[in-house]
């Protein structure tokens, strides 16, 4: 018995290594489940490019966008578990989704495995430079004289920012119409356009255009002020004491990956994540990077899961 169970635990070890050796022998796959040019792309695209250019590897960036980013998720969730293709998740298409769409089956903490955790951002509340809005103040206001006649857009219904807006019109006890897009892109497109008047987004979706003085910011909604904005006041500042919500980002593969590729991916972005030219890149566009272990991320999402349940009941947010 203890030679048969010594043989098994020895051609596991070989087989273990064998992954870890010969792994990745063809390209890898990074699903973005949002439309490029939004912040997750960009990050997505960060990290694929620094992967391929310091272990000489193939790493391709592939968008599949729709549903809050639960089509992209899905798609990954129902791969072959090889490690070969993965998904930059956040925390509502994770999370949220599955709540808030009864079509979507896949549990993130069943169906996912953890790889790594890329970096957190607040929510930002911006608006154009030619709106009238100038302050969060004003646009609570403005919700307060004519209820339900307040646009704003956001990247999918049940995102973090749709999820952290619709939390904040309860704090302010304002209606806020929503209209949802199919990621940041087109949705910073119309509040450019002025076809809505606020945009909640992530800071790395709307930070190029707030540089470039077109987008005037409002307020993010961290407790703390960003370190890439911050001249950008809290919601908790514009008289909302304790508001602090916040969106993240991490790498997933799908569960049943091995864990030698698990491990070997967390090792590289890790890497990644550590070079100073990457973390200021990162914090250039209002994500944090904070390189950790597969088992945190796994810890993380467990906990959020439990955390955004409540707030998803309290807001009342469906599916539209």
């Amino acid at each position: 018995m203890f030679r048969t169970m010594l043989v098994a635990a020895l051609a596991f070890g070989l087989s273990g290594a064998a992954v870890a050796q010969s792994f990745p022998s063809q390209p890898l796959t990074v699903v973005v489940p949002f439309t490029p040019g939004g912040g997750t792309d960009f990050l997505a695209r960060t990290v694929a490019n620094k992967l391929g250019e310091a272990n000489k590897w193939t790493v391709v960036v592939e968008n599949k966008a729709g549903a809050g980013g639960a089509i992209g998720i899905t798609d990954v969730a129902r791969a072959e578990p090889t490690g070969y293709r993965i998904v930059m998740g956040q925390l509502d298409n994770l999370i949220a989704a599955p709540i808030l769409y009864e079509r979507i089956q896949y549990d993130a903490t069943r169906d996912l495995s953890p790889i790594a955790y890329v970096g957190g951002s607040p929510v930002i509340f911006v608006t154009s430079v030619d709106s009238p809005y100038k302050t969060l103040k004003d646009v609570v206001d403005a919700a307060k004289a004519s209820p339900g006649t307040v646009t704003y857009g956001s990247a999918g219904t049940g995102t973090t920012p749709h999820l952290i807006a619709e939390f904040f019109g309860g704090a302010a006890k304002i209606d806020l119409q929503h209209i949802p897009y199919k990621g940041s892109a087109p949705a910073l497109a119309d509040v450019l356009g002025g076809q809505i008047a606020l945009l909640s987004s992530s800071i790395p979706s709307a930070l190029g255009q707030i540089k470039a003085g077109k987008l005037r910011p409002l307020a993010v909604t961290s407790a703390a002020r960003s370190p890439s904005l911050p001249d950008v006041p809290t919601v908790a500042e514009s008289g909302y004491p304790g508001f602090d919500y916040a969106t993240w980002y991490g790498l997933f593969a799908p569960a049943g990956t091995p864990k030698e590729a698990i491990a070997l991916l967390n090792e590289k972005t890790n890497a990644v994540l550590s070079m100073p030219d990457v973390q200021s890149t990162l914090i250039s566009q209002g994500v944090q990077a904070k390189p950790d272990t597969s088992q945190a991320l796994g810890k993380r999402l467990a906990d959020d899961m439990k955390k955004w349940r409540k707030v998803i009941a309290d807001t009342g947010v469906k599916a539209e």
